[in-house]
């Protein structure tokens, strides 16, 4: 018989321990075998007698016994599936925890809980998640400030010392620059509390990999001196290195070293001339929430493009590879990574992502360019298209701006502002309930929900191609006429 493959690891979501778990009174969960600092991913019930084909890794595995016939071999199937813990409900199949499950669950290290007669599987199922929804706004919120604080370093005088010492700070750790040097690696700069002599070296030898060698790795991770390593080559070409020694690693550190990787490389790259100071100043203002009005005075005269993508590899250094591949040093990496582009932006298809591209803009309207931008991208990822640029008006522009404006307004007064966004984005992918709804991110029900209530309060057959034509023009008037009036109240 062939062996079934190894279960995939776990996807990076926000784990919660499963002492949490066991902390909640109102459960009245009790461990009988096994330790209780696992990390649980998620959960899932099975009262399959063989519960590993259905198990990815990671979960609280939930069973009342109902197929259990060998606990031993049961108890196996689970731990090389690989997952996390498993719950047992006593009643209404057994009154007690097998004693053999408890004995296998010991054996092979497997955390059993006993889950009481009174706690249906489905309270145990909602308590992890909302503990998981803390955590993930716990590690949101982290990386936040994690980013201000780096953002704001970045602005001081010595900034390279100050992002080293905000990036040691935020991860309770020491943050090392490592400089090119005969050794592989040669410490230029060092922030945080010492570590061991062993753990100075290990680190030091892992930035060694990471060097300016060829095709060497962007970044690698390790263990030396009882410490957690990691080491990431920084942007600039120069060879430099940073290098992060922590007790452990916790949800959100590899993203916060992904922004100090960005800023360092700026700050490090070399032959920087003014020009490209002055637009890195701008970056980091914008960074830091200055009015794009304010900011745009540190950069040149436009045009300028913005730039929205999704996508990557999930590593640290996906942004900053993007950002040079499509020739700007001027990224917000995040969720959704913001690259800003000098020129007309020529801008093509990059491989495992997808793009949204505004019209080109004077530095004065990046705030409509950021708008367009992230409506493109909406629409990118509801066609699933790897790129998708802002559209001009066409047509539209023969019909003078004031008059469409006026009759726009008279057309559209009955809707709300959610309401004309629901009908633009539902127009733009002609109509598609599916679409619309990863677009907005919201269920298709509410699509049809919306654009029926639009549909009664225009009065209108929105099933009319003319009807649709008058309303999308519409729309496009409006929101010419919208950016028109919030770059004359920023000027």
């Amino acid at each position: 018989m062939t062996t079934p493959a190894a279960p995939e690891p776990a996807p990076p979501t926000s784990p919660v321990p499963l002492a949490a778990l066991l902390a909640r009174r109102d459960l009245g969960l009790r461990l009988l075998a096994g330790p209780g600092d696992v990390p649980l991913h998620w959960v899932h019930a099975s009262e399959m007698a063989d519960p590993y084909p259905y198990l990815l890794g990671g979960e609280l595995l939930l069973t009342a016994g109902v197929q259990l016939t060998d606990p031993a071999r049961f108890v196996e199937r689970v731990v090389e599936a690989g997952a996390a813990a498993l719950g047992f409900g006593v009643t209404p199949v057994y009154d007690t925890v097998p004693a053999a499950l408890v004995d296998a669950c010991e054996r092979l290290g497997l955390p059993l809980i006993e889950v009481p007669p009174e706690t249906p599987f489905t309270a145990v199922a909602r308590a992890l998640w909302r503990l998981m929804a803390e955590a993930r706004l716990h590690e949101l919120r982290r990386v936040s400030e994690a980013q201000q604080s780096l953002a704001t370093a970045a602005a001081r005088p010595a900034p390279v010392p100050a992002v080293l010492g905000a990036l040691a700070s935020r991860l309770g750790g020491r943050a090392v620059l490592f400089g090119p040097g005969p050794d592989g690696g040669t410490e230029s700069a060092a922030a945080g509390r010492e570590i061991p002599p062993e753990a100075a070296r290990a680190l030091a030898d892992l930035a060694g990999v990471v060097g300016p060698r060829p095709g060497g790795p962007a970044s690698a991770s390790g263990d030396g001196g009882g410490l957690r390593l990691a080491a990431y080559a920084l942007g600039g070409g120069d060879g430099m290195t940073l290098g992060i020694a922590t007790e452990g690693r916790a949800p959100g550190d590899h993203t916060v070293a992904g922004v100090a990787v960005v800023l360092l490389s700026l700050l490090t790259a070399p032959h920087r001339t003014a020009d490209v100071t002055a637009r890195d100043t701008a970056l980091v203002r914008l960074l830091l929430g200055a009015p794009v009005a304010e900011a745009a005075a540190s950069l040149s005269p436009g045009p300028w493009t913005v730039v929205h993508a999704r996508g990557g590899d999930g590593t640290p250094f996906a942004a900053a590879a993007l950002a040079t591949a499509l020739g700007t040093d001027l990224v917000d990496p995040g969720a959704t990574v913001r690259l800003l582009l000098p020129g007309s932006g020529a801008v093509t298809v990059q491989p495992g992502w997808t793009l949204g591209v505004s019209a080109p803009a004077e530095p004065a309207a990046l705030a409509a360019a950021d708008a367009q931008a992230a409506r493109a991208l909406r629409r990118a990822e509801a066609t699933r298209t790897p790129l998708v640029r802002h559209r001009t008006n066409g047509l539209a522009g023969l019909v003078d701006p004031a008059e469409a404006a006026t009759y726009a307004r008279v057309l559209l007064a009955p809707l709300t502002g959610p309401q004309a966004e629901t009908l633009r984005t539902w127009l733009s992918l002609h109509g598609s309930w599916d679409r619309t709804a990863v677009a907005m991110d919201i269920h298709r029900n509410t699509v049809r929900q919306r654009i029926a209530r639009i549909a009664a309060l225009l009065d209108r057959d929105l099933d009319d191609p003319d009807v649709r034509m008058e309303l999308w023009f519409a729309l496009g008037s409006a929101q010419a006429e919208a950016q028109g009036q919030g770059q004359g109240q920023g000027r």
